[in-house]
């Protein structure tokens, strides 16, 4: 009876040593707090996938630039040094313009027209993150983009030598549009640069205003919809291929949930956003009308160079997004 016992309990310990030589562990670094929105969706999208492998993959999501740098998120994800990684596409139209589909200003400016136009490039952004080793597995609006500044802007006059937050190359462009000076600030930065002076101004959502407690260094929130940015979730080519087949269709299930919660959410908290921004005594509202019209002059001057830039893909994109209008 000793010996059978013993022999059940060396048996067991062999299968759980097993069990624990089969799991795969994987690191996801995200560029956004724990407590953002963005990212407790990832932190549910890991959370089902390990439910969904029974446990046997398990991923642990990095917020706030812990494990990498936002802007070096996309490159550890291409060369494996981790796994899977959330990045905001856009901030790399450098290495290809489409990567900015989803921040071509006044293209989408609604929850819904951020999806359809998702639909649209999803072909495209496929391809192109393929030839990178990266596997396209979900993406996530952000809020419609408004105008933060320090002081009343009425005119697109009224911006020339305000210093910029870019954080990708079409709100850079922006600003040299409009006679800003464009900064290069990554998330986890901008609340220092805000408070140090380095930057003045942004357009991004009225999550990120939250998020940073923009009323302590600006007053002004001028809510023009430019876009919906997206963050957007992929995985190593490598690493995804290297699971068994049932794990694989774990992963995208998970990844299809995540992006239908985090959409949902996304458009459940954007007016919140924007109310706990004047709350803090913000002005908050619409651009005037000349404003909102010098606006839409710089957005069909960046819609021509985006397209003159991309080329067939990006002329592709629009025209499967138009077609679903």
């Amino acid at each position: 009876m000793k010996h059978a016992l013993t022999a059940l309990a060396v048996s067991g310990a062999l299968v759980a040593a097993a069990a624990a030589a089969q799991a795969e562990n994987w690191d996801m670094p995200v560029a956004y707090p724990a407590n953002n929105y963005q990212t407790e969706n990832d932190v549910a999208f890991a959370a089902d996938v390990k439910s969904c492998t029974g446990g046997k993959l398990d991923i642990t999501v990095h917020p706030n630039g812990s494990l990498f740098k936002g802007d070096e998120i996309k490159r550890a994800v291409q060369l494996g040094e981790a796994q899977i990684g959330e990045r905001l596409l856009s901030a790399h139209a450098n290495e290809n313009p489409i990567f900015a589909y989803d921040s071509v200003p006044f293209l989408a400016s609604s929850f819904e027209a951020s999806d359809k136009l998702r639909e649209a490039a999803k072909p495209v952004l496929a391809k192109v993150l393929a030839k990178q080793n990266l596997t396209l597995l979900y993406s996530v609006p952000w809020p419609a983009q408004g105008m933060y500044f320090g002081k009343q802007i009425d005119s697109v006059a009224d911006m020339k030598g305000v210093k910029f937050r870019a954080y990708n190359a079409t709100t850079a462009r922006m600003a040299e549009l409009t006679g800003m000076i464009p900064t290069q600030i990554e998330a986890a930065d901008l609340k220092q640069a805000l408070a140090t002076g380095v930057v003045a101004s942004m357009i991004s959502s009225g999550s990120t205003g939250v998020d940073e407690k923009v009323w302590e260094d600006m007053k002004y929130f001028y809510d023009v919809k430019a876009w919906l940015p997206r963050n957007t979730v992929f995985v190593n080519t490598d690493a995804f291929n290297a699971l068994p087949k049932d794990a694989q269709d774990c992963v995208i299930k998970s990844a299809d949930a995540a992006q239908t919660r985090g959409t949902a959410k996304a458009a459940s908290l954007a007016d919140g956003f924007v109310k706990t921004l004047a709350e803090h005594g913000m002005t908050t509202g619409p651009a005037s009308a000349k404003l909102q019209e010098g606006l839409d002059q710089i957005g069909a001057t960046m819609t021509a160079e985006w397209l003159k830039s991309t080329g067939t893909d990006g002329q592709e994109i629009v025209d499967a997004y138009k077609a679903m209008k």
